[in-house]
């Protein structure tokens, strides 16, 4: 049975985090290490009864260079690795514009996905791999923790607000899913699997999945949208002034502030649960809250409809990278 030091790497983040993982490792090291040596050295060299020179007095030779260097350098070396991760934090949480949206919600104890085709998963995620997933996550409760340490991809999941990371699985392969932060009684079963498919084998579960399923994520959105009364007010045909949601996604949107907002999803979960918050420029504040009247999947569904009213659609897990 042989050693793994790390988890397998296989994601595009998992070389440059663990490279610098081993860098910034070792450099702490031969620094404390190198901090010790000299402890050690003064303790034997400055001994009680040493014949260590004790005379008081200024230093017989000032070492400048020495002491420039132990400041500079590990100065300039930290600092490469700041900006170095930094780079790959900000990578990370900057999805790219063409990769597969997939919403998670977290609850007491399970992981909750929605594809956009409308398939839903229970603790499995099932992705194409050398594709990238753009992944919106929320927690309908308490703080959750979606962890996949052979991705090297790891973020708490927040109720009352989404979260969006990204990432590139580049084997094909079962991995785990964790539950990084203590949430309950159970979190310790809080575990899940990602499930990394060939393009063709992608496909197939797509259309085996989509056999048992009532439409697309949107089309339940329209749905809930008309059920709702939504379109009673947002649509062509409505009755009360209210702002147009049609092609609305994505675009910058003034308000009565005096601020610019652009329509996402954390500004359209606001506009239904909170619709006081941010108002649109003119018009009123005369929209009902639908706080504890619809759930994390209703939500989710209707502004997976709202983005699929806008001019360019999102792309889908059929699109090319």
């Amino acid at each position: 049975m042989s050693f793994q030091p790390l988890p397998y790497e296989d994601s595009t983040y998992a070389a440059p985090v663990d490279t610098i993982f081993v860098l910034l490792t070792t450099l702490c090291s031969v620094i404390t290490l190198a901090i010790f040596a000299v402890i050690i050295f003064f303790c034997i060299r400055y001994r009680r009864g040493s014949s260590a020179d004790r005379t008081p007095g200024p230093p017989k030779k000032e070492q400048k260079i020495m002491e420039y260097s132990w400041t500079i350098i590990p100065l300039v070396l930290f600092l490469f690795l700041f900006v170095w991760a930094a780079d790959v934090y900000y990578n990370m949480f900057s999805p790219p514009a063409d990769g597969i949206p997939i919403y998670v919600i977290g609850k007491q104890w399970m992981w909750k996905m929605e594809h956009p085709e409308g398939e839903r998963e229970i603790d499995q995620l099932h992705i194409p791999v050398d594709r990238q997933i753009i992944l919106t996550l929320t927690s309908q409760d308490v703080i959750h923790d979606f962890d996949v340490p052979a991705f090297r991809i790891k973020h708490d999941v927040l109720p009352g607000r989404y979260v969006r990371m990204w990432f590139k699985a580049t084997k094909v392969g079962t991995y785990y899913l964790f539950c990084g932060q203590y949430c309950g009684a159970l979190h310790s079963q809080m575990i899940g699997q990602i499930i990394v498919m060939t393009a063709a084998d992608y496909a197939k579960w797509l259309d085996e999945a989509g056999a048992t399923t009532s439409g697309s994520l949107a089309g339940e959105g329209s749905r809930y949208f008309h059920e709702l009364g939504c379109s009673g007010c947002h649509e062509n045909s409505k009755v009360v002034q209210a702002p147009s949601l049609a092609g609305i996604y994505g675009e910058p949107v003034p308000l009565e502030s005096g601020q610019m907002v652009t329509a996402d999803d954390d500004y359209l979960r606001d506009s239904i649960l909170l619709p006081g918050k941010q108002i649109a420029r003119g018009f009123q504040n005369i929209m009902p809250s639908y706080q504890g009247l619809v759930s994390e999947e209703q939500i989710v569904a209707l502004i997976a409809y709202i983005r699929s009213e806008r001019n360019t659609p999102a792309p889908t897990a059929g699109s090319t990278p």
